[in-house]
């Protein structure tokens, strides 16, 4: 068997992680479908491990003692772009639909665990299979599992990577569907007025471009580029740390909460505070490049210590859930979300981004609502709105939410 320490453990899985980048290129449809390059390298890894388990031998032992703070530091990151202004920029249409987004990630909780207690399974494990992993994604998943897995559901984080990969496919698959359904029936053109020259692919930065980047600039003698990559890595720490006393403090009045949960809220009023002093002067850009890097290591380590092994006995209660809650969100796109954003074409290009989302990840909707737009035409408002909700506030209401079933179920 091969040991490996924290540097060991980490450097594999940053080779990992380039090799699912190598994999997804080479194989069109983990692109297409935009399953994440961290999740193709570590479930790969998982399944040898697997492999080996099987005839009886432990290939290799993780210490996997820096992946909790790779996550904490991806959602931290995550806080510091939580800016109240955003709200204000994105106007009325940004409320509503966070307000749609939060709503139904309580139905998906209700439903799943609903169909987890029918079904002769603990109710937590449908909430994991709900909004933990269909409006969060992997990372939530894979966040909260240990927190589940000590509730009562065994093989937590297994059953949270395999929720999430087909919540990332059905995504994926439904969206264009029900966007092009909704488009037919208003017409074979976008309505008058929406612009013909805008450029989706800008969208992907929408918030990064709407929170104001402080001037670069460092002491004398200092390299610009390092002093603004240090000042953000220290930002980060410090919001962790800070936020690690008010995670102990929430514990010691008896209120489970995931690890990130106090360096989020930190993160997020130290954003906020600095929009009205502009003391601190922080680069969104540089802190999203720090976290998304953190986040990609994070995923690898969780994904390639995964016992697959443990839930071949839950694969059909697992369906079952699954399926209800794809069919929950496609009805709720087609009819709800469109009659709610207006019933008009930026509609229709935000219910096949809500799909995206609701079910995978803020790229299965950039994903589904760029298929649109090519083929009918730009809709500006939807590519301000739905990143700017699915990429980040509806973290927030959603933690608090998943919190909430465990102090019920848990």
């Amino acid at each position: 068997m091969l040991t490996l320490d924290q540097v060991q453990t980490v450097a594999l899985a940053g080779l990992v992680l380039f090799l699912g980048y190598g994999i997804r290129r080479r194989v069109p449809p983990l692109a297409r479908y935009n399953i994440p390059a961290p999740v193709v390298g570590g479930l790969l890894v998982a399944g040898i491990v697997t492999a080996f388990h099987a005839r009886g031998l432990t290939l290799v032992a993780f210490d996997t003692s820096l992946q909790a703070p790779l996550m904490i530091a991806f959602f931290t990151s995550i806080g510091f772009g939580a800016s109240v202004s955003l709200l204000r920029v994105g106007g009325p249409a940004v409320a509503f639909f966070f307000a749609l987004a939060t709503g139904f990630a309580v139905v998906q909780n209700v439903l799943g665990a609903a169909a987890a207690w029918m079904l002769g399974q603990h109710p937590l494990m449908g909430v994991l299979a709900g909004s933990v992993t269909l409006t969060g994604g992997p990372a939530t998943g894979l966040a909260f599992a240990p927190l589940f897995e000590a509730a009562g559901v065994p093989g937590a984080a297994t059953l949270a990577v395999a929720a999430a990969m087909v919540g990332i496919v059905g995504g994926g698959l439904i969206g264009g569907p029900i966007g092009t359904r909704l488009i037919t029936r208003l017409g074979p053109r976008p309505p008058r007025g929406v612009a013909v020259s805008a450029d989706p692919t800008v969208a992907a930065h929408v918030v990064e471009d709407r929170l104001p980047e402080p001037q670069a600039a460092a002491p004398s003698g200092e390299d610009i580029e390092s002093y603004v990559l240090l000042k953000a890595l220290v930002l980060i720490l410090a919001a962790m740390w800070a936020g690690s006393w008010l995670t102990n403090g929430f514990a010691a009045m008896g209120i489970t909460l995931p690890a990130y949960i106090g360096a989020m809220l930190v993160a997020a009023a130290v954003r906020n505070l600095d929009d009205v002093t502009h003391l601190v002067g922080i680069s969104q850009r540089t802190v999203d490049d720090l976290g998304t890097s953190a986040l990609a290591l994070f995923l690898v380590m969780a994904l390639m210590t995964l016992a697959l092994w443990e839930i071949v006995g839950l694969a059909v209660p697992l369906a079952v859930m699954l399926l209800l809650q794809v069919a929950l969100i496609a009805v709720v796109s087609g009819t709800v979300v469109f009659w709610w954003m207006g019933r008009d074409y930026e509609a229709a290009v935000m219910s096949g981004g809500f799909c995206g989302f609701m079910l995978g990840t803020t790229a299965n909707a950039m994903a589904n609502m760029t298929a649109l737009v090519e083929r009918y035409g730009p809709a500006p408002k939807a590519f301000l709105v739905v990143p700017m909700v699915g990429a980040f506030f509806i973290d927030f209401t959603n933690a608090i939410l998943i919190t909430i079933c465990l102090n019920i179920w848990g």
